[in-house]
């Protein structure tokens, strides 16, 4: 080896590889879903393995106490851009912020472990943040949106909680809590870090249903940020880990949190 060889050698500096952003992180919360998070992911990968763009499945598993990690890593394993983000048992608003931190992606968006609103909705969403659409919610309210087999209570009891959504909060959105949302990259880092409902590490017991949909509005709202509804259909599951009065009184508590945080600017 010659000198100006040798001097090369020791001069040369570890090339860092770029790995490109996925277009599209796919985020799924859940808290033990072990007898449908198998077939949920199966389904959300051959859906995106169709697809023309590079792509990531997030499973966010909420310290689940049955087997739900343990399928979600199995799948990892045997299958490309699928990752397990695995946090102590928090609440969905908890494994929903865990998911969104991690994920890579230009888009992110989240969906509901049953897979209530059809996967293949993933496109219009696309097609809305590409139109210009800085948030893109699932509505379940308005011409070509359906619900699916959900009881009468519960709508009746969606569209009072909904009704004091848009007065106190935020007028003009027509359905805060249908569980499929996108997100481009800026307000994915944005909303994430000035969300402040669940933000703090908690022990709880049981499923927690709380208003941090909401919250994430609020706060798009706040930064200016475009908000584009997208009818969906819907379907009602009959696993649904909802508790129609505690949970009910825990949105009301939500709201109230979210009404002083924003009269306070903490949104900011």
């Amino acid at each position: 080896m010659v000198a100006a060889e040798i001097r090369n050698y020791f001069l040369l500096e570890p090339v860092l590889e770029i790995v490109p952003r996925p277009k599209l992180s796919l985020v799924i919360p859940a808290y033990n879903e072990e007898s449908r998070i198998g077939a949920t992911l199966e389904t959300a990968w051959r859906y995106l393995g169709e697809q023309s763009y590079q792509s990531e499945i997030i499973l966010s598993d909420d310290g689940s106490s049955d087997d739900t990690r343990q399928i979600g890593e199995e799948f990892s394993e045997a299958h490309d851009d699928v990752r397990v983000v695995p946090i102590r048992h928090g609440g969905k608003a908890a494994a929903i912020r865990a998911g969104m931190r991690r994920a890579r992606g230009e888009i992110v968006l989240f969906t509901d472990a049953d897979l209530a609103t059809p996967i293949s909705y993933i496109a219009d969403f696309i097609a809305a943040i590409e139109r210009g659409a800085d948030v893109v919610i699932g509505s379940r309210e308005g011409a070509g949106a359906n619900r699916v087999g959900e009881p009468y209570y519960r709508h009746a009891m969606g569209r009072a909680f909904n009704r004091l959504v848009q007065t106190l909060v935020l007028p003009g959105i027509h359905d805060t809590q249908c569980g499929f949302k996108a997100f481009t990259r800026f307000a994915t880092n944005e909303i994430v870090l000035r969300s402040r409902l669940y933000a703090d590490p908690q022990t709880i017991t049981g499923a927690r249903v709380t208003a941090f949909d909401v919250e994430m509005l609020v706060i798009a709202r706040k930064l200016g940020l475009r908000i584009e509804e997208i009818p969906v259909v819907w379907t009602y599951g009959t696993q649904s880990k909802v508790n129609p009065i505690r949970d009910t009184l825990t949105n009301l508590r939500d709201i109230a949190t979210i009404k002083v945080n924003a009269i306070r600017n903490q949104y900011d």
